[in-house]
C-alpha cells in the first residue's frame, strides 16, 4: 500500500467526500447503482484539505509532468482544484465544459491557451474515463499537447483503464479504489463480508444489480 494514498483515502472518507454503502446502493446519474459514491468537491469545504489537495496534486505534475505549460480543469468537478494548481505552478488556466455553450462565442474551453501548449489536465474523479478523455479530445483538437492527467481518484474500472490506454494518457491519481476499502476496512467503516461485494461490483459496475 502506498502511504500517501492511504492518507488521502482516510481524508476524503474523515469529511464523508466518499460514502460506501454496500447494503443501501446509490443510483448513479448513468442509473447504474452502486455501493460507492464519491464527490471531491466537498474537499474545498475543509481549508486544511482544501490545501492539501492542492499541494499533492501540484507535486503530482511537478513530478510526472514537469514540462506542462498549462492547467485544465474539467468542469464542473475540478474547475477549483485546476484553479488551485494552476496558482500554486504559476501558470494559465483555463476549463473544459462538457459542451460547448449554447450562447454567446459557443465556447467549449474557456479561457486562452496558445496552439502548441503543453497542457496538463486537472479531474476530480475518474468513473468510465468518458468525459475526462472528451476534454483530453477537446484540447487536441484546439491545437494542445496533452501531457497527462492528475486527478484525485479513481474507481480504477477497466472500462476507464483501457480507455485511457487508447487514448495515450498517462493518468496519475491521489488515491484510488483499493486504497479507500482497505482503509474503509482498517478504520471499521465497513466488514470483511463487505469488500468481495464492492470488489464484484467494481467488475461489471453497468450490470451490477440490474
Amino acid at each position: 500500500m502506498n502511504d500517501q494514498k492511504k492518507e488521502f483515502a482516510g481524508k476524503l472518507l474523515d469529511v464523508k467526500a466518499i460514502k460506501l454503502q454496500p447494503n443501501d446502493p446509490f443510483t448513479w446519474a448513468s442509473g447504474w447503482k452502486s455501493p460507492f459514491y464519491c464527490d471531491n468537491r466537498k474537499t474545498l469545504s475543509f481549508p486544511a484539505l482544501r490545501n492539501y489537495v492542492k499541494l499533492q496534486l501540484t507535486h503530482a505534475v511537478m513530478a510526472c509532468f514537469p514540462g506542462a505549460e498549462a492547467v485544465a480543469g474539467v468542469a464542473t468537478g475540478a474547475i477549483a482544484q485546476g484553479a488551485l494548481v494552476a496558482d500554486a505552478l504559476n501558470l494559465p488556466f483555463v476549463y473544459v465544459r462538457s459542451k460547448p455553450k449554447d450562447h454567446g462565442l459557443e465556447n467549449l474551453i474557456e479561457g486562452e491557451l496558445p496552439q502548441g501548449a503543453k497542457v496538463v489536465v486537472v479531474e476530480d474523479l475518474i468513473s468510465t474515463g468518458g468525459s475526462s478523455l472528451k476534454a483530453v479530445e477537446a484540447l487536441r483538437r484546439h491545437g494542445c499537447e496533452v501531457v497527462g492527467m492528475v486527478a484525485s481518484y479513481t474507481y480504477g474500472f477497466p472500462v476507464a483503464e483501457e480507455a485511457f490506454k487508447e487514448a495515450g494518457v498517462q493518468l496519475v491519481t491521489l488515491t484510488d479504489y483499493e486504497h479507500v476499502v482497505a482503509q474503509a476496512l482498517a478504520t471499521g467503516y465497513i466488514a470483511d463480508t463487505d469488500v468481495a461485494l464492492l470488489d464484484e461490483w467494481r467488475k461489471d459496475p453497468a450490470r451490477w444489480r440490474q
